[in-house]
């Protein structure tokens, strides 16, 4: 593989375990170094796609890794975080919550289906030869965006966190989940024809 775009996204896939391990050390900085490399890998997305383009990288192989390292990315995130709020308090100055799972579960559930379902729609209509009508649109970007600035900030977060933050990684999370179903929406739209011609 001697393609950078290429190896800027198999990289992403790799650091996978390195973000594991780190959410899970025993120490005060394990979720913040989590965080980072997230965060860093999240980079590395815009980075490898925008080299495809400027430097006329784009391959077959890039088209497939790309998608697959940010949905497991996102995956493996999210259950992370659904996992470690179980045990999730949200501290205020006054007062210490604790949070209920299902606050978190919703919206990770939600985005999960989404990625499953638009992956398969996508699959189908490239067999069609039309994979291009269920194209990533500018909804979809900015989604992205937000979804990955809300898993930093929630692989972020500890059970000694501020609440201040750990409520705007949760409202993040609710608004990357709305404009999940939102593009959803469009994607099937796009795709509605050929459903129903089936």
């Amino acid at each position: 593989m001697k393609n950078l775009p290429n190896w800027l996204t198999f990289i992403r896939i790799l650091v996978i375990p390195i973000l594991m391990v780190l959410f899970y050390l025993p120490f005060k900085w394990g979720h913040g170094a989590a965080s980072l490399v997230f965060a860093i890998a999240s980079l590395t997305d815009w980075l490898d796609g925008y080299l495809a383009r400027v430097m006329q990288l784009s391959t077959r192989l890039g088209a497939f890794l790309d998608p697959v390292a940010d949905k497991l990315m996102v995956s493996i995130a999210l259950v992370m975080i659904v996992g470690e709020s179980q045990f999730q308090f949200v501290n205020f100055p006054t007062r210490v919550f604790a949070m209920p799972i299902f606050l978190i579960t919703i919206p990770a559930a939600i985005i999960v289906s989404r990625e499953i379902i638009v992956s398969a729609l996508r699959e189908w209509m490239a067999e069609l030869g039309k994979r291009a009508s269920v194209a990533v649109s500018r909804l979809g970007k900015i989604k992205t965006v937000i979804q990955m600035l809300a898993l930093v900030v929630l692989l972020y977060c500890s059970p000694s966190t501020s609440g201040y933050i750990v409520v705007i990684g949760y409202s993040l999370l609710y608004l990357a989940a709305i404009l999940t179903l939102w593009s959803m929406i469009i994607y099937l739209r796009a795709a509605w024809g050929e459903i129903t011609r089936q």
